[in-house]
């Protein structure tokens, strides 16, 4: 018999999800300008959508993205891009062109075009992120995982109601590369805080094959925290955390022969909700961000694209949602 266990409990109240990548909440920009994001891993990009009398079909059979518009193409590609899309248009004779538009369109007016649009998912920072539309506002949901027998997890669902399954569809990809879902109200992702301190304190932290020596060195002692009992400082103003950090990373690049990891970890949302994370019986825990609660969990197996599924119930109303981390066939 498969287990399953319960993770947590979310809430929705604009009724729109985002499934996502939670380690790259530091590039979303909620009703913001994409443009301004500060992450030399994101290239400078624009966005593009498809124009002219055969747009809509010329959209479908290009398949590149969901929908007429096309998210996140680097600066340095456009053209390149571009060419592509005219010579498929000219092979099967569609009218219809790319358009720049003036700006990047926000992340939270994508996810609000994707659910209206019936689009599976949405790319964001390059990689595809589902957004799920008609979910309960007034109610908490709550999130469940089954124990494939191997140790990793099966899948990842959010419970929505206990109504008969009259029908299952695909709904897209969440691309992964932080080893860690987020399961978020859209709206309320416009008030995460991935990096900058709610408090204005900082830990540093390090761990290794020599951390007892570097501890030594550096007057650390074991921090003792639940789940991630390393070397290092806690609740330090970020500036004292900060040069703490750049102490570390001087002495790593002077004795490269000396092998040791370290964190600065600022006060944020994502420290705070990662830390009962690694605390947690399953590697899952929730935050309260701008009256909603978020909750992250470990996928268990790394990173990946793992594919979402709705079930709905006769009326068409989401009954579960659910993350596939590991299929039969794995």
């Amino acid at each position: 018999m498969v287990e399953v266990v319960t993770l947590g409990e979310i809430t929705c109240p604009s009724g729109e999800l985002v499934l996502l990548d939670g380690g790259h909440l530091g590039a979303w920009c909620g009703d913001g300008a994409p443009e301004e994001i500060d992450d030399p891993q994101i290239p400078p990009s624009a966005d593009l959508e498809v124009v002219g009398r055969d747009a809509e079909a010329a959209a479908r059979s290009f398949d590149r993205q969901p929908g007429r518009r096309l998210y996140d193409i680097p600066l340095h590609a456009v053209a390149d891009f571009t060419a592509l899309f005219d010579g498929h248009c000219r092979e099967h004779g569609y009218d219809a062109s790319l358009r720049r538009l003036p700006g990047q369109v926000p992340h939270r007016e994508r996810i609000r075009r994707a659910i209206a649009g019936a689009e599976p998912y949405v790319m964001v920072c390059g990689l595809p992120v589902v957004p799920v539309g008609g979910l309960p506002t007034d109610r908490r949901l709550r999130v469940e995982a089954a124990d494939s027998g191997d140790g990793d997890w099966a899948w990842i669902r959010v419970a929505v109601s206990d109504a008969p399954v009259a029908a299952t569809r695909e709904l897209g990809h969440i691309g992964v590369d932080w080893a860690r879902l987020a399961f978020a109200d859209a709206d309320a992702l416009s008030s995460w805080r991935h990096e900058a301190s709610i408090d204005g304190l900082a830990d540093t932290v390090f761990w290794g094959r020599d951390e007892e020596e570097v501890a030594a060195e550096f007057g650390a002692t074991r921090t003792g925290t639940p789940g991630d009992d390393n070397f290092g400082w806690l609740n330090l103003p970020v500036a004292v955390a900060l040069e703490k950090a750049r102490a570390l990373q001087a002495r790593r690049e002077a004795e490269p022969e000396r092998r040791f990891a370290f964190d600065f970890r600022p006060h944020s949302h994502h420290w705070r909700v990662m830390a009962g994370v690694r605390a947690s019986e399953y590697d899952a825990a929730t935050i309260d961000v701008g009256g909603a609660t978020i909750l992250f969990a470990m996928t268990s197996v790394g990173d990946g694209y793992f594919p979402v599924h709705v079930d709905v119930d006769g009326g068409g109303d989401p009954v579960a949602i659910r993350v596939t981390i590991r299929s039969e066939e794995d």
